[in-house]
């Protein structure tokens, strides 16, 4: 008869859990379909970003003790009930297949996270490492495939919430990881203070059989379970004095355009030159009432993105129409354009146009979308789904930053889809920006919720990189936003106006600017090395009962 001494730092014995029967089986995967739709209620246009804590404190509740491959279920089904109803614009207009496929992709990336929570949940301190898992997944999910899809970040549910003051300690991962560290934090400590009281109501029910009454669980533990729950919303705390909207820089009048477009949906500049001519129309009404003493003459202009719905370059009556326009407003105004040379790649471009001397410089989006401004596997797409056709001709990327002298401020571009991805807002900020702008058309998306979304996403951008943000959009809804993430002005969806607003510039360098993306990598490491040690003890335990 021999033996077996598990090693000492051996995971200690758990049962197999029973398996449920009848509607308790169904009980974890509700819980995790609703704290998927948990998170997503957290979003905009909702004002409730404090859903996330108990969304990521029912997830801990849902994957703790599971096995992987349980985990991995678990999270897909959180991700289909968070992403699903997140995304449903992408099918406004192409109808459901490419918002399930796109949805139901994105979603593998969080079934990664469950499967790899679950790995962690048994470890001293587990929150910790789990919430490093998210941003993990997170990191993943906005690298591949076809250059990421970072929509849905957790950090950009938080703009009107507590922990915003941690983005400019260390970006979204940071932010991102506070907030669900203290959602499974607050699950653990719920879990730890019920478990010690499971255990002294024992004692007192069966004073005489201790040996079978359980183990009161140690104050260590619940301890750490306080930090996990404590430490962000100190560090938050401790970020306030980050946050300013103060002038370093002295300030700029600025005028954002809504033009907006003839019609909804994808044929939303079919009708020739009419987005252009609206935007036109609503400068020229700016510079009667800059004459008139009821505007301030602006510093700069800014347009949307594809407010020029043809190419200026190409068309003479769109270059002077511009020229006339921008010459009356006097003022240097962004354009946004759709190039078409004559080979190669159309593109997304926004031109810097000077009342003088008409264009002077461009910038040409850098990120283009996938399936949207291009099509890559455009046959095998196309078996899905007849609309990839409609995008005829590809984008191209631009190779450079973008970042226009305008009357002396620099203006960092990031055009519409750009601003989810945190290099492609940072490195206008590290080549001088003192002002962001965020142009978009979201004329495609209909009356959704995705204007909303990305509005949410610029307000972390600026308290992020202490800049003030502008954001014109042709249709949905334009802001001005302050180095404190405070919306100071904003239209209506598919409503002419202009916003004239003077900001605060700046251009010293939050800790997130300067850090880029060491804290991301930090925290993956942390990940990785949570992921590492749990394989570990769970190997060391398979020798010990085989041996």
């Amino acid at each position: 008869m021999s033996t077996t001494i598990a090693p000492a730092d051996a995971p200690e014995s758990t049962p197999a859990p029973e398996r449920a029967r009848g509607p308790r089986r169904l009980l974890r995967p509700g819980a995790a379909a609703v704290a998927g739709l948990m998170l997503y209620l957290s979003f905009p246009p909702r004002p409730l970003w404090w859903l996330a804590l108990p969304a990521f404190a029912l997830l801990g509740w849902t994957l703790r003790g599971r096995r992987p491959r349980a985990g991995f279920g678990l999270g897909y089904l959180a991700g289909l009930g968070f992403l699903m109803p997140l995304l449903v614009w992408t099918g406004e207009e192409v109808g459901p297949v490419p918002w399930v496929a796109l949805a139901a992709v994105s979603a593998l990336f969080v079934g990664a996270v469950g499967l790899g929570i679950a790995m962690v949940s048994r470890l001293p301190a587990w929150p910790v490492f789990a919430a490093a898992v998210w941003v993990l997944g997170e990191a993943a999910r906005a690298r591949v495939p076809f250059g990421g899809f970072p929509w849905g970040k957790i950090a950009f549910g938080q703009a009107d919430g507590f922990f915003l003051p941690l983005a400019a300690v260390g970006g979204t991962p940071v932010l991102g990881f506070a907030v669900a560290l203290c959602g499974f934090g607050l699950y653990e400590v719920l879990r730890l203070v019920l478990a010690r009281r499971a255990a002294s109501r024992t004692r007192t029910e069966v004073p005489e059989t201790p040996a079978a009454t359980p183990a009161t669980p140690a104050r260590g533990p619940l301890l750490a379970a306080a930090l996990a729950v404590l430490v962000p919303v100190t560090g938050a705390l401790a970020a306030l004095p980050l946050v300013s909207d103060a002038p370093e820089d002295g300030t700029a009048t600025v005028a954002a355009v809504q033009g907006n477009v003839p019609r909804l949906g994808l044929d939303f500049n079919s009708q020739r030159r009419a987005v252009l001519d609206n935007h036109a129309d609503r400068t020229r009404e700016l510079a009667a009432a800059v004459k008139a003493g009821k505007e301030p003459q602006p510093d700069f202009v800014l347009w949307p993105e594809n407010s020029s719905d043809i190419d200026p370059y190409a068309n003479a009556d769109a270059y002077q129409v511009i020229d006339e326009a921008v010459r009356e407003v006097n003022a240097p105004t962004v354009i946004g354009a759709v190039i078409a040379p004559e080979t190669g790649k159309l593109r997304n471009t926004l031109i810097q146009w000077n009342p003088a001397k008409g264009p002077v410089a461009e910038y040409d989006k850098r990120h283009v979308q996938p399936f949207g401004e291009y099509i890559p596997m455009r046959s095998f797409v196309r078996l899905f789904s007849s609309d990839v056709d409609r995008v005829r001709r590809d984008f191209g990327p631009g190779g450079k930053v973008g970042v226009f002298d305008l009357a002396g401020t620099k203006v960092g571009l990031a055009t519409c889809y750009e601003a989810a991805f945190d290099w492609a807002v940072r490195d206008t900020v590290t080549h001088g920006a003192q002002l962001i702008t965020v142009p978009s058309n979201n004329a495609t998306f209909g009356r959704s919720e995705m204007t909303y979304q990305q509005l949410a996403m610029s307000r972390v951008r600026a308290v992020e990189h202490s800049r003030s943000v502008v954001v014109p959009v042709t249709s949905g809804v334009s802001a001005v936003i302050r180095p404190d993430g405070t919306v100071v002005a904003k239209t209506e969806m598919f409503t002419p106006d202009v916003l004239v607003e003077k900001v605060p510039l700046r251009s010293s360098l939050t800790p997130a600017t300067r850090m880029g993306t060491l804290p991301e990598a930090l925290l993956v490491a942390v990940a990785v090395a949570g992921l590492g040690w749990s394989a570990t003890r769970s190997a060391r335990a398979r020798r010990g009962r085989t041996a």
